[in-house]
């Protein structure tokens, strides 16, 4: 017997990749070993006082349902740990006062404690029966030996989630603007190239506008650059507060930001080009400073992705934007 669970657990470790299927796999050669009714995995909550079953294996009339949950001070587990008796086959009497277990029917009960490489306990092995079983050494070698398989792949799997929580941050990083936690260059341009395949697809338009804050650096020069760093901050947000959710606002660096979103209807350039003057100028409190900005360069074109693709949209927002300001100043300076 012994031959063959070890050529089953080592069948499982090089085929199982989760931590379900690797303690279904031990949870059904515990059952043969030990020769009980119901083998589970359970994971204490210590901090709320709470011990869940994680996983079960029922092959007879005992029933010990995954998901349930049971106050930890109330559990079998808790009264081994704390006498050291690990295997009892006269449950009722020994713990009579556990009302979960008398409710089971629980007679027999072997359990081992699962504790991290750190030290952690993260919760117990157990195997338990209606009928009264001797105690086996065999039984406990392999329930301390699986204890610690299931150790391994937990702490394997937590290593995988905190370097896949770790590049995503990376990854969400490297696409947002440090500044003003707006998508940066490259974020834009690649949520660009996505909005175009979904309007071709909808055989609808995109409005992309180009921002230039006109008059930026005076503003750094005059004020800080502290304030200038404000200043930017602020137009993200109104900028963010102006578009939907599936829009596009991001910021390209310096003081040029890129607005864009699917147009459904035609003739919304000139009210959406007016909508974003008005959000862009006006007062700014930046820090104990109060301004009035008189507003931005905007060039903002109506693509049609099926004949432009995202790169050649912003260069044409670009060039309308150069276009806008060129205008901004003759009116500046006219008398």
């Amino acid at each position: 017997m012994s031959d063959i669970i070890l050529a089953r657990v080592s069948q499982a470790l090089n085929t199982e990749h989760s931590l379900e299927s690797l303690v279904r796999q031990l949870l059904e050669m515990l059952e043969l070993v030990t020769r009980m009714e119901s083998t589970y995995l359970t994971k204490v909550d210590l901090s709320a006082r709470v011990q869940h079953v994680l996983y079960a294996r029922n092959s007879s009339e005992m029933q010990i349902p995954e998901g349930f949950s049971v106050p930890w001070d109330d559990t079998l587990c808790k009264r081994a740990m704390d006498e050291k008796c690990f295997f009892a086959n006269d449950v009722s009497v020994r713990w009579r006062e556990c009302h979960a277990a008398q409710a089971l029917g629980i007679t027999t009960y072997f359990t081992t404690p699962v504790h991290l490489a750190d030290g952690t306990f993260y919760g117990t092995l157990c195997a338990t029966s209606r009928d009264k079983h001797n105690f086996s050494v065999n039984s406990e070698h392999v329930l301390q030996l699986f204890a610690s398989l299931i150790a391994s792949c937990i702490e394997r799997e937590s290593l995988v989630t905190r370097l896949r929580e770790a590049n995503a941050a990376l990854v969400a990083h490297s696409y947002t603007d440090v500044l003003t936690g707006l998508a940066n260059r490259r974020a834009v341009y690649e949520q660009l190239e996505t909005l175009f395949s979904q309007s071709r697809h909808h055989q609808s338009r995109v409005l992309v506008a180009f921002i230039d804050l006109d008059d930026f650096k005076a503003i750094n020069d005059r004020y800080g650059h502290r304030a200038g760093d404000d200043f930017l901050i602020d137009v993200g947000q109104r900028l963010t507060s102006l578009m939907g959710s599936n829009d596009i606002v991001g910021r390209l660096g310096g003081d040029e930001f890129l607005v864009a979103c699917e147009m459904t209807a035609s003739g919304q350039q000139g009210a959406f080009i007016d909508l974003l003057r008005r959000q862009i100028c006006g007062r700014y409190l930046l820090g104990e400073h109060d301004i009035s900005y008189p507003g931005a360069s905007i060039g903002a074109i109506i693509a049609n992705p099926q004949e432009m693709d995202a790169e050649r949209a912003i260069q044409a927002a670009d060039v309308a934007m150069y276009v806008d300001k060129k205008i901004r100043q003759r009116e500046v300076m006219a008398p």
